[in-house]
Order: structure tokens, then sequence, then C-alpha cells
């Protein structure tokens, strides 16, 4: 059998040519893996839970962890291997304390106006056309105190890469090989897909804010362009170097790649907010309060915001969908636990105040293995049943059985919920994401032209 191997530059060139369809084709396949993993046997489908063994992951003296990802689907079997650096656990103390005594800094009123136009200029710079609807929040020397977003001491430094280096290896239902695929690009656009599928729910997209800016936060905001782009008017890049946020920018503004996404609405715009921006603390909470979806995509173990920030009166009166995809590790977190809990919380009937509606769960992707591995999850004190997969709800006349059982409207009340209420979702990640995704790549690898075959493996 031919063995097709895809290098990293031609998944990258691959991806960039997939269009809208594409992409739903794709995100519909991995729905319906996700929704067999959650509801499927061992008699009705290869990509049921049973099936997929608990990764294993070894530590490095350098800080470096590396997974061992075994999956399998109906039709193929395979493994990831990935190497990522991790960041180091916290002090004692820990880092959501350091956060806590400085919400009193971060919490003054936001303004209209909460950018200022950088005036120093990049390796490449966007034309000033381009340019026109871009803000940046520059570095600033002002001794601000700010949240401790990303500081040297809870997240990996931003001159290192956070995206993973391996493989994923495909196998036929028989064992022979017939693909190996470079790791880093396929699992930041598998998990981008993911964490996109509850978005294309919503009904309000106009404003999306991303923490960080490697290439899980590119995919995020390319998958959520191709899919819902001329509804979306405003991205906020939140990164904690000014410099990598401004270089997918760029990226954004000058690659031809982009251009059709661009120009497919003309009222999109972009701004960047860097953490040692003087007025970061006030510029955060106006962008998090704004944000119609928040997508965080960092290796953090500190809570990216203040939990106040949607969690108050004032910060509960829209719905939110917010996924969380760059924590892997108990110790590591992007969210407060406090966002967690009241998710979580029962709803009370009689209020004073207009709040989006809850759902009373959190949304993982895996139930056993975010139970295990998630730093939100663990850290908030969740508990199996205040946990829901993806895959399930999926099937909302089964979800909403569920739903009805807690005093809720069932199918109706569910669907309100994931379209305009408060919605969290948590993904460590899952080999099948990688196996099911990687199958339909080598499929199109193979149709268009991409990648090396050897013959004869």
């Amino acid at each position: 059998m031919p063995l097709t191997v895809l290098p990293d530059s031609d998944i990258r060139a691959l991806l960039f040519s997939l269009n809208r369809e594409d992409i739903l084709t794709l995100q519909e396949n991995l729905s319906e893996a996700l929704h067999e993993y959650s509801t499927g046997t061992q008699e009705t489908t290869g990509c049921c839970s049973t099936n997929q063994p608990q990764r294993i992951s070894i530590p490095a003296s350098n800080g470096q962890t590396t997974l061992f990802m075994p999956a399998s689907t109906s039709t193929s079997r395979g493994i990831k291997i990935a190497t990522l650096t991790t960041a180091a656990e916290p002090s004692r103390h820990g880092s959501l304390q350091s956060l806590q005594s400085t919400n009193s800094s971060s919490a003054s009123t936001p303004s209209s106006h909460s950018t200022t136009t950088d005036t120093s200029t990049p390796p490449a710079t966007p034309s000033s056309s381009q340019m026109s609807n871009l803000s940046l929040s520059p570095s600033s020397s002002s001794n601000t105190t700010t949240p401790n977003i990303g500081s040297s001491s809870t997240t990996i430094s931003s001159t290192q890469s956070t995206s993973p280096i391996g493989s994923l290896t495909l196998l036929t239902s028989t064992g022979t090989p017939y693909a190996l695929l470079a790791a880093s690009q396929l699992t930041a656009f598998r998990t981008a897909l993911a964490a996109t599928i509850l978005f294309t729910r919503r009904t309000t997209v106009h404003t999306i804010a991303v923490f960080g800016a490697g290439l899980q936060a590119l995919w995020h905001i390319r998958l959520a362009l191709l899919l819902r782009g001329p509804e979306i008017h405003h991205v906020h890049i939140i990164n904690r170097s000014f410099e990598r946020a401004r270089h997918l920018m760029t990226d954004i503004y000058t690659n031809d790649a982009w251009a059709h996404l661009r120009k497919a609405n003309d009222k999109l715009d972009f701004s960047i907010v860097s953490a040692d921006y003087g007025e970061y603390g006030r510029v955060l909470k106006e962008r998090v309060r704004r944000a119609d979806v928040i997508f965080c995509c960092t290796p953090s173990t500190a809570p990216l915001f203040p939990a106040e920030h949607v969690t108050s009166t004032e910060g509960r009166r829209k719905g939110r969908y917010i996924s969380a995809i760059g924590s892997y590790r108990p110790h590591m977190l992007e969210l407060h636990p406090d966002i967690l809990r009241q998710a979580v919380a029962p709803e009370h009937k009689h209020h004073h105040h207009k709040h989006a509606q809850k759902g009373g769960v959190v949304v993982v992707d895996s139930l056993s293995a975010c139970m295990q591995e998630a730093g939100e999850i663990q850290q908030a004190g969740l508990t199996p049943e205040q946990l829901v997969e993806v895959g399930e709800l999926l099937m909302v006349k089964k979800a909403s059985l569920r739903e009805i059982a807690a005093g809720g409207e069932g199918e109706v009340g569910l669907k309100r919920w994931l379209m305009g209420g408060n919605v969290v979702f948590k993904s460590v990640g899952l080999g099948l994401m990688d196996i099911c995704v990687g199958e339909d790549l080598v499929m199109l690898a193979r149709e268009r032209g991409y990648g090396k075959t050897i013959e004869g493996f």
C-alpha cells in the first residue's frame, strides 16, 4: 500500500486552500465522530470511548512533555506522538492570589476609545489602507499595576514555541500504515475545528476576543471568519507578547491567503491588546465585557482575566461562548474557577437583574479526560454530573431529557442556551480528533496533489 507523507508545510498549504464548504464537511465528520465517542458502543462504532485509550505523558527534565495519544475510528487506527514545552507549576501560594490582589486596579470603567495607534514599525507593516481597520495597544513603560496575566512564572516564554512537535501515524483497520503527518498544523487546526462546533450555533458573534497569538489563535480566527465572517465586526487579539501578536496581525493583513476573508466584510476590524500596555486592566475589562465569543488559546497556569468581568451582575447581562483549549494538565488553567462554578450553579428563578441563560453544566470534549487533566475542572471542584460531552449535546433530544430532569425547559431551553446563553467549553484534546481529521486531510491531499507518496511501503 502507498504511504502518504505530509510535512507541516504541505498541511499548512492544504488547510489554507480550504473554503467554507470544505470546513463544514470536516466539522460535520468530526462532530459525528465525537457523537459516536459519547454515545456509541464497540458493537456499533470504532469511535466509541471504549476504543480510545488514555494518553500517556512522559515529562523531561528540560521542561518538555511528550504525549502518546493512540486512537481509532471505524476505518483507521493511529497514534499521535507530540512533544510540547510545558509551563512550570506555580508556587504554593499560586497565581490566583496574584490575580485577585490586582482586581481592584483592573476594574476601572472602560472608555469608548481603549486603544491607541502604535508608533513603532513592524518588520512587515500593513499598508495605510489595510491599517484603516486596525488598532494597536502598544507596549508601555508605565508602572500601572495590571493583572498577573502570563508573567514569566506562570506561562511559557514568548520566545518559545507552544506548538507541538511530532507526528501522526495512520493505519488501516487491519494495521497497514498508510499515512504519516506532521503534528503542528494538524493539532492547531483540529482543536479549532472542535472549538467552533458550538460557535456555529451562536446567534450573535459580532465581537470575538482571542487570548494568544500562536497557531491555535491563528486557526481559531481563520475558522471563525470562514464560518461566520460577514457577521463578525471586531476581532481582539490579547497576548502577553506585543511583537508576537503583531506578527500574527501582519500575516492576516499582508498574506494573500487571508485576502478573501478581509474583503468579505468591510466592517471587520482587528485590535491588539498587550499585557504590558499601561492601561491594560481597563482595556482588558472592556474587551472581555463586549465579547460575544472568547477563545482562550494559551498554555497558562494563571487565569487570563478576572472572573468578575463575566460573573458580576454587569458581566452576566449578555450571553457568551467561552472556549478554553490551551491548558491540558491539572496545574494549568486559563479560566478562573469561579467562572466554571457559576456556570454550573443552580439558576435562581427570582432575581432583580436580567441575566443571560445558563445551562447548569460545562461542556467538555471528554468527561474522563477533563476530570483527570483539566486544571479548570479540578480547581473548580466540579463533578462528572456537572459536565456534558459536546458529542452528547450534538444529539439535542437526548441531551434535552437531562435538562428536563434538572427542571429546565427541555429541547427549547437547551437550544436557547446553546444559541444565546453562557456556554463554557473545555477541551484537553483527544487522539480521536487527530485520527478523524487526519483521515480527511489525507484524502484531500491525495485528491489535490499535496504531500509525497512512497509506493509499496
